[in-house]
């Protein structure tokens, strides 16, 4: 356990080591390559800002520590995490720098220099991931590891573990006190009386434990032996056979409280920075490209066929509350629009419609639906009445998708679920995207889905009809 933990330590200071080089080698990059103009007062004090320049970064790392070596962490969270280290890395650095009297005729190079971190920072920490899950997939900087309890849910956690050897644990097996699965379960490794001995036998990192809530005693002891001996504990609770998803733990006082979602949009800062880019962004579409998209497809579709630009429909918005929906009317004027749903090659189309729906065109309105607040860019796409009063009766927890916002674009729309939903199916699919997108808000997931929408535009759909 002792080699195991120094090889952890040894990857945190090659991380730190790579991000010193990384920085410093883009330093002299932006500093060789922009006109003396811009970087010619660091000539005179080349020296101290290079100091200044090394000592923001171990700064900035109190805020945000390396968690490259953690057994999971996703890519968009790394990028993340790399984007919000550079931020606080150039405050840091800008500020130090007034001090030194020259950071107000730098700020054409530390703009370039911060440009050129975010870039080069997110790719080497990726690049990091990456090599790291390859390092571990060979078998190597593992923990030792073992499970207490071979019901479902000690399976279930063992086959997490070993599918993707690039978490780097090593599960030496099972111990249990049912005798039965001596003969069923090869890596049976004994019962529970003897988890300590074996523990401190072979070095083991860290133990977790399956057992049921009425084997509190046996808990209890496991529990203190790992404290006495620095081994890292963990608990499965037993209603995860039941609850399959991720918990959140919070205390209120002294009293651990479980919930069973975690939701990042409920975190003020997060919903100040999602707001403010809505209002932003949809400024900038409705003040630039929708007027003049507003005279050319408003053209088309009076000429395509009588009735208004817009059409108005009632959606189900945030915490189930009514809003009136604007898109460009893709559709002859029908007594059906409120009740029945597009589908392929629907006789209601008009042709400017068809081309509309195929490249997203048609939802350009919804930005002054962002801009008063009753929508946002990224978000669940908004359904009809009729469908959320049907689908909220059939589909478990269908009604979770309206804790935030509706969007003009979702993680749904880009992952295959947009357009007609066909079956119960298709609709659970969306949903079950809807709420994960919840759950897993982040800013850069957002534009992420921004991005692949654009594209997804350029390409055409084949689902949208």
């Amino acid at each position: 356990m002792e080699t195991n933990n120094r090889y952890g330590y040894l990857i945190c200071w090659l991380i730190g080591i790579g991000d010193l080089i990384v920085l410093n080698l883009l330093f002299f990059l932006v500093y060789e390559e922009l006109n003396p103009l811009y970087v010619g007062a660091i000539d005179k004090s080349l020296r101290e800002v290079l100091l200044v320049l090394n000592f923001c970064y171990f700064l900035s790392l109190y805020f945000v520590p390396i968690q490259l070596h953690y057994s999971v962490i996703f890519i968009d969270k790394i990028v993340q995490r790399a984007v919000t280290l550079v931020t606080i890395f150039i405050f840091l650095f800008a500020t130090c720098l007034i001090f030194l009297n020259i950071g107000d005729v730098l700020v054409t190079f530390l703009f370039v220099y911060y440009i050129s971190l975010v870039v080069g920072f997110s790719l080497w920490r990726v690049c990091v991931r990456l090599m790291l899950k390859w390092y571990r997939r060979k078998g190597y900087n593992f923990k030792k590891v073992i499970i207490v309890g071979a019901g479902k849910n000690g399976m279930d956690l063992y086959h997490v573990m070993k599918d993707d050897l690039s978490y780097g644990f090593n599960v030496l097996g099972f111990f249990d006190d049912n005798p039965a699965l001596a003969s069923s379960l090869p890596n049976l490794l004994g019962n529970t009386s003897q988890v300590e001995d074996y523990a401190l036998a072979h070095g083991i990192d860290e133990i977790y434990c399956t057992l049921p809530g009425t084997n509190d005693e046996k808990i209890a002891r496991l529990l203190n032996f790992a404290e006495k001996h620095m081994i890292r504990f963990f608990i499965v609770p037993e209603f995860y056979r039941n609850v399959k998803k991720s918990l959140v733990m919070e205390v209120l006082e002294s009293v651990p409280l479980l919930t069973v979602r975690r939701e990042p949009l409920q975190t003020i800062y997060n919903r100040i920075l999602k707001r403010s880019f809505d209002i932003v962004f949809s400024l900038i579409v409705l003040l630039s490209v929708f007027p003049i998209m507003y005279v050319i497809i408003g053209t088309l579709i009076k000429l395509s066929s009588p009735g208004p630009i817009l059409f108005k429909q009632k959606r189900t918005g945030l915490y189930g509350r009514d809003f009136e929906c604007y898109k460009f009317r893709t559709m002859k004027v029908n007594a059906e629009a409120d009740t029945l749903q597009a589908v392929k090659d629907d006789p209601r189309k008009t042709k400017i419609g068809n081309f509309l729906r195929r490249t997203n065109l048609d939802e350009f309105p919804q930005f002054i639906n962002v801009l008063k607040g009753d929508m946002s860019v990224v978000g669940p796409r908004p359904h009809m009445l009729k469908h959320t009063e049907q689908y909220s009766a059939l589909i478990d927890k269908y009604m979770v998708r309206h804790l935030v916002k509706p969007g003009i674009t979702g993680w749904a729309q880009v992952t295959g679920y947009r357009g007609e939903t066909k079956t119960l199916e298709q609709m659970e699919g969306r949903v079950k995207r809807d709420v994960w997108y919840i759950e897993n808000w982040t800013f850069f997931l957002d534009l992420k889905i921004i991005v692949v929408t654009f594209l997804n535009m350029l390409r055409g759909e084949k689902n949208a009809y």
